[in-house]
């Protein structure tokens, strides 16, 4: 099995490193008869799409991608450390801002939201892989923006519009990307902080980390 893992930092494809039974070598990684290869991509939407495009023109198929990282949380249900499993996505602030308010492009006019691989302006994880991991990981809902929230203002607009569970920055580009290519996909984000006015003193990634690590060996054992 091919499995193409994507993590938008160093720091979250570390924790490949303290899995056990993980083999890890320039070029190729391995976890039992799962081969990985590791995209570290960096921050954001654009540098998803460029490290995973890149990747994808050059490599052989893959059977399944992963996305790992952190995320904050807007549900209060979902505690610091948890680690959840986005089964739909959308670009949150991809719109036209208005004296009445924001509207996605959907509601502009200018994108029609059940054009392929959206419905209802929403990217859905939907295939075997997901299924099974649903048994082991909560599920969640997730929106993807380009600056993360933290104020009061803004963090109470994107509730009202989406009702998220969880907030990204590569999230829907991820399952975009890979709708397109007809890669099975599904994601596994750790939850860092609560999505709040901006008080890092609140997060904690070194738990986040710690839990993504651990429950990436759950899922990985359950797809051998």
């Amino acid at each position: 099995m091919k499995i193409m893992l994507v993590s938008a930092t160093s720091a979250e494809a570390d924790i490949l490193k303290s899995i056990k039974g993980m083999t890890i070598s320039p070029g190729i990684t391995r976890f039992a008869d799962i081969e990985i290869s590791l995209i570290i991509s960096g921050v954001g939407s654009v540098a998803t799409a460029w490290a995973m495009s890149k990747h994808l023109s050059s490599a052989a198929l893959t059977d399944l991608a992963v996305n790992i990282g952190i995320a904050g949380s807007y549900n209060d249900d979902i505690g610091l450390g948890e680690v959840v499993m986005p089964v739909s996505d959308c670009f949150a602030d991809a719109g036209i801002d208005t004296g009445n308010g924001f509207l996605t492009l959907g509601e502009a006019g200018l994108e029609d939201p059940d054009r392929f691989p959206f419905k209802n302006g929403k990217i859905y994880a939907e295939n075997r892989f997901v299924t099974k991991a649903a048994s082991i990981v909560r599920t969640v809902n997730a929106i993807t923006v380009n600056t993360a929230s933290g104020t009061a203002e803004n963090i109470s607009r994107l509730v009202k519009k989406y009702n998220p569970d969880i907030e990204t920055m590569e999230g829907a580009t991820f399952f975009y990307i890979c709708c397109r290519g007809n890669i099975p996909f599904l994601a596994l984000r750790s939850v860092s902080n609560k999505v709040e006015p901006r008080n890092k003193s609140n997060w904690n990634i070194e738990l986040a980390l710690k839990n993504l690590s651990e429950k990436l060996r759950e899922v990985l054992q359950l797809l051998e």
